[in-house]
This record gives C-alpha cells, sequence and structure tokens, in this order.
C-alpha cells in the first residue's frame, strides 16, 4: 500500500500473489464459488477485508519503527534536514529513515515476507469462508497488534529516552548554577554526539530485536 510503488505495479503483484495461492486453497474455494453466485460479491468483500487487515498488521508492525525513529531523533536532538519516507511519499527525518529502511530491508532477507504468505493460505483454516467475517476478532486482532508493536517499539527506543531526559536534567541543573551561560545551545552538539554513539553501539540489537518481534507479532494474533 505504499505510496512509492506505482499502482499497476501493486495490482501485478496481487494478481501474482493471487494465482500462486490459488492451487493451495483450490479445494477450500471452489466449493463455495461454484454454487449459488448470488453470495459472491459478499464473499468477495469479506476476503478483500481479511486481506486488508493481513496488510494493516505488517503496516502497523512497520510504523512502529517509523515512532520509534521519530521519537529517538527527538531524543538526541537530531535536527537534520529531512529525508524521503522509505513507506510513503513525504519527508522524515534521516535517522528514521536509516531505521525503517534497514529494519525493512532484513526482513526481507530473512525471507520474512514468506510468513505473511504462509498465514495468508493458512487464514483459509482458521477463518474459513462458510463462517464470514467476525468485526470483533478483526478488532481485537488489530488491538492486540498495536499493544505487541508499541511494547517492541518502547525497548528500542527506551534507551535513547532514558539518555535524553538524563542529560536534558543534567544541563538544567548545570543552567541553574551558572545562569548567565547560554548553556542549552552549547550542550546541543554534545546531546548528538552522545546519542549516535549510542546509536552506534546499539543499532545492530535494536534492528534484531526488531526483526525477532515480527513473527511473533504477525503469527501470534
Amino acid at each position: 500500500s505504499s505510496a512509492r510503488l506505482p499502482m499497476e505495479v501493486r495490482l501485478f503483484l496481487s494478481v501474482a500473489l493471487s494465482m500462486a495461492v490459488l492451487p493451495m486453497v483450490w479445494d477450500t474455494i471452489y466449493p463455495r464459488v461454484s454454487g449459488d453466485a448470488a453470495g459472491l460479491g459478499l464473499l468477495i468483500a469479506s476476503e478483500t477485508l481479511v486481506g486488508a487487515v493481513f496488510g494493516l498488521i505488517a503496516r502497523l508492525y512497520a510504523s512502529g519503527l517509523q515512532f520509534a525513529g521519530a521519537a529517538i531523533a527527538m531524543s538526541i536532538s537530531f535536527s537534520g534536514p529531512p529525508g524521503s519516507d522509505v513507506l510513503e511519499d513525504s519527508s522524515e527525518s534521516q535517522l528514521t529513515s536509516l531505521l525503517t529502511l534497514s529494519g525493512l530491508l532484513v526482513l526481507f532477507m530473512l525471507n520474512f515476507h514468506h510468513i505473511v504468505i504462509r498465514s495468508l493460505v493458512d487464514s483459509y483454516t482458521t477463518i474459513p469462508l462458510a463462517e464470514g467475517l467476525n468485526p470483533r476478532r478483526i478488532l481485537i486482532t488489530l488491538t492486540d497488534t498495536l499493544s505487541a508493536t508499541f511494547m517492541i517499539v518502547l525497548r528500542l527506543m527506551s534507551p535513547f529516552l532514558v539518555y535524553g531526559i538524563m542529560f536534558n536534567v543534567a544541563v538544567g541543573m548545570i543552567n541553574k548554577m551558572a545562569p548567565q551561560i547560554p548553556v542549552y545551545f552549547i550542550s546541543t552538539p554534545y546531546a548528538l554526539m552522545g546519542g549516535i554513539f549510542l546509536l552506534y553501539l546499539g543499532i545492530a540489537s535494536m534492528i534484531e530485536e526488531f526483526v525477532r518481534g515480527f513473527p511473533l507479532v504477525f503469527t501470534g494474533l
């Protein structure tokens, strides 16, 4: 659903994925679509909504990494020129772009998109066509996704939040002792230097934690 991908590319990818998955679920789908055609439109709408929920889960998880990047950039006083958004046709912090691109790249390198395809095939067993769509189940799934994503994102950005709070408290105390010196403006480069060094030490663990949490969020709901 990214705006950076042309509509034609998204359409052809959807058609290709549908044709690849069809032989696996043919025995499940054919009895439902070969009979009465009156409810075929409702069935198509229901399955479209189920697919949209699957895509929304992955999108919310990726957006969580963007939120973490924005919070980290704010905590370490990173205010450089904005860069291109990886997911949308807009601008965002260069630090956010770095984290988002790194996380998504590692996910694809480790074939985690296979988890999405496998879950899509398994959905015809866990959510049978005959049962229809359960709005309550969808709402619970989305709320659980948001909750799990927030907890993972909080673990990713918590060291930087603690660093930012401690640094600003120290700067505030120094400013109280020497009010005639513009400590805040002088301290910004040091805050940025310490934050970038902390990012250097922890970015590998952050990406690893993000990648490890994806199957837990996507298949555990």
